[in-house]
């Protein structure tokens, strides 16, 4: 995979370091609806709720990873134009969710200014013309091909997943792809995200501690830092980024929908590992959630309607209120099928509150 990726042009990972144990899936063999390589990619939702997934060999898989690299080119581009000039695009005047957001950290910058760990959410439908867009730099308009295309393959692959999960679910044909239908709006978005090395610090890891709050989401990665927190112990554990291979993770929704068949595991970013750690941190990710208007809730039909019934019934609110909600700390830090454990999270602590009735 050298010629696909730039793995091979940084410090290896360490070798010896305890790794989460992820199952690698085959996409080429789910697009081939191969009976064995589909077991194992459930099991794995089941289990950790993260698993590779080896895109060699399929061409729409070595598309996108080939169109990550060109993304993450860009987004090295966009972290290094001016603060004042990113700041135009920034939360919350922009968008409460859907914008650049930063915080600072340790050191200056050649001009005395304090260093920013910094993310920036670009969403699906600016990106698809599905609604008013939203302002972003020339940057991005350069790229606009790219960005298209980056997303309408990644929701690709998304659909696969979708339909095998569909099947071990013994859902109706097409209910999940019914409630992530690309053509609708949604909180799918790209991330641009960029961390300065740094030292380990116990406090800001456990406040970076959190579920994903859609359906999936495809990560690209090129040096650790990632960690997940093993369900058997608790312990936390690197994730090594493999040369070819995203990273996927089910959220919150896939754990509300099944009534937690499916698991959203807890998972933090941390400075990446030794032999890496003096380097810039540069992540790539798709999350795909569910449609806005879509109710988060369990679904009938299938092994679900087996699973106990909760004892604690949950206010039912939208996708939408949903990702404004937790997207902004205003929810507990993380979800599990029990429902929510410890407390919120504030991410930015720069950003106000916001209401949850917003413009789209």
């Amino acid at each position: 995979m050298a010629h696909l990726t730039s793995h091979h042009t940084l410090p290896a990972f360490p070798e010896g370091l305890k790794t989460a144990p992820l199952v690698s899936v085959s996409f080429a063999k789910l697009q081939n609806n191969d009976e064995g390589s589909s077991a194992d990619f459930f099991q794995a939702c089941k289990e950790l709720g993260f698993f590779y997934l080896d895109f060699v060999g399929s061409q729409l898989g070595e598309t996108i990873i080939s169109e990550a690299e060109e993304l993450n080119k860009v987004q090295k581009e966009f972290f290094a134009l001016p603060n004042e000039v990113k700041d135009v695009y920034g939360r919350p005047h922009l968008h409460p969710f859907y914008a650049y957001r930063y915080t600072e950290t340790e050191g200056e910058d050649e001009n005395g200014a304090p260093l920013r760990n910094a993310n920036y959410n670009l969403r699906k439908d600016d990106i698809l013309g599905q609604c008013e867009r939203l302002a972003c730099h020339p940057l991005i308009f350069q790229y606009q091909d790219l960005f298209e295309r980056y997303v309408r393959h990644c929701r690709a692959a998304v659909d696969v997943l979708l339909e095998h999960l569909n099947k071990h679910l013994q859902l109706p044909p097409g209910t999940l792809a019914n409630l992530h239908r690309i053509h609708e709006r949604s909180g799918d978005h790209v991330r641009f995200t960029q961390n300065h090395p740094g030292a380990f610090n116990e406090e800001r890891a456990r406040m970076a501690e959190h579920t994903d709050f859609g359906s999936l989401t495809i990560l690209f990665n090129w040096l650790g830092g990632l960690q997940v927190r093993l369900p058997e112990n608790d312990e936390w554990v690197y994730v090594n980024p493999v040369p070819g291979s995203c990273i996927v993770n089910l959220g919150d929704a896939m754990v509300k929908f099944t009534a937690g068949i499916l698991r959203s595991n807890i998972h933090r970013v941390v400075p990446a590992p030794s032999t890496q750690a003096h380097l810039m941190r540069n992540s790539l990710v798709f999350f795909t959630r569910p449609e806005d208007k879509v109710i988060l809730k369990r679904l009938k039909g299938g092994i679900i309607d087996a699973q106990p019934q909760s004892n604690q019934p949950e206010p039912e609110m939208t996708s939408h209120e949903w990702i404004i909600l937790k997207g902004t700390g205003r929810l507990p830090g993380v979800f599990t099928s029990k429902g929510f454990e410890g407390k919120a999270r504030n991410p930015v602590a720069q950003a106000p509150p916001v209401a949850v009735s917003i413009p789209a």
